[in-house]
């Protein structure tokens, strides 16, 4: 009875991943079969550890990220856990053989939120390391299927691709972070005082990651490359988005892409794909 519970364990992942971002939840949809549940898997593992920072105010943020930190390797070593997402997590670790180090570096970065509100440069780069190009990293291990050739190709554009992701973020939740958190993660931005420069620049260094993950993406395995185009396509229009609004709206507001413009996206970009024009 293992299988069934392997199988109830990574629909427990699936639930989390489809509950929290439509985004990648659509992206992983159009996977090959063989890459979902491990794709799932990863985004729960990470899910749930950045919850613990970001929204569980009344409790002991620190205590339960050492748990989780505990739990992690627990089940990694034994290969089993009574926590579906751990459980789903440390058979996709096992399977497609993910570094220690990445998890590690994920984790670090979880705790970091826990001590710094300001990010100056090397520690905003380890941040950005920890918490967006390992999990970048995670899922390539997963979608070269032990082609390590192919992982060390394509390592770059995965970490670009994640830091494009992350940073876009910063930019969406600025306001949250800041009223909710009191944090603001880009070096030298006084959030009080967000310019259309401090934006300019920042949205310069984000076209650079996505013009370095692009080269990545249309090398990647069929399976996953029309995926990972997607979550791409998805972000990128949520960056011309904020690129066209101004500072101070960026500030007010967390700017979205509708679901509805999602689904063009959808259409738009499965008849490119269909067409070999990624």
């Amino acid at each position: 009875m293992m299988e069934l519970y392997n199988k109830v364990c990574e629909e427990c992942s699936q639930h989390i991943t489809r509950r929290y971002s439509t985004s990648f939840s659509m992206g992983i949809r159009v996977f090959d079969q063989r890459f979902r549940a491990p794709i799932y898997a990863v985004y729960g593992f990470v899910r749930f550890a950045d919850e613990i920072v970001d929204t569980f105010h009344d409790f002991p943020k620190a205590k339960l990220l050492q748990r989780f930190r505990e739990d992690t390797y627990r089940a990694i070593e034994e290969r089993i856990s009574l926590n579906p997402v751990l459980h789903a997590f440390q058979a996709t670790v096992h399977q497609y053989q993910i570094e220690r180090e990445l998890i590690d570096a994920f984790l670090d970065s979880m705790e970091m939120d826990l001590h710094h509100d300001r990010y100056h440069d090397s520690l905003y780069k380890q941040y950005i390391y920890g918490s967006a190009e390992v999990v970048g990293l995670m899922c390539l291990r997963v979608f070269c299927e032990g082609d390590d050739a192919m992982y060390q190709r394509l390592k770059a554009p995965a970490c670009s691709l994640g830091s494009a992701f992350q940073k876009i973020n910063f930019l969406r939740d600025m306001k949250s972070d800041f009223d909710e958190r009191g944090r603001v993660y880009f070096p030298g931005v006084d959030f009080t005082r967000f310019t259309n420069e401090d934006k300019l620049a920042i949205e310069a260094d984000i076209k650079k990651d996505f013009d370095d993950a692009y080269k990545g993406i249309i090398r990647l395995p069929k399976g996953a490359r029309f995926g990972v185009y997607l979550a791409y396509i998805y972000y990128i229009n949520l960056y011309k988005k904020i690129r066209s609004a101004p500072a101070e709206r960026v500030t007010e507001e967390r700017i979205r892409v509708p679901n509805r413009r999602k689904a063009v996206l959808l259409f738009s970009s499965a008849l490119r794909n269909s067409l070999n024009l990624l």
